[in-house]
């Protein structure tokens, strides 16, 4: 699941953000992706819309990389499931 996971978020940061593919791997943080915080909000938006998931303000303090953004949606899928 969590490699779906990966190729949404891979799919949302080249086609919404212009993120070249070949930077985004689960250790990228966003910071090294180009994205400031409010793009990650834009993101968190983004992914409600692909996923359903919605990550609250606080859930976001401590996500720093793509794998952490990855790990606490699917978290949330399987709290839902």
């Amino acid at each position: 699941m969590s490699q779906d996971l990966f190729a949404t978020f891979q799919t949302i940061l080249v086609d919404t953000f212009g993120v070249p593919a070949d930077d985004v791997a689960p250790d990228a943080t966003f910071e090294t992706l180009g994205l400031d915080s409010l793009d990650v909000v834009e993101l968190t938006l983004v992914l409600e819309e692909e996923t359903g998931v919605k990550l609250e303000d606080e859930e976001l303090e401590d996500v720093r990389t793509v794998q952490d953004a990855i790990d606490k949606v699917a978290e949330k899928q399987q709290a839902a499931a």
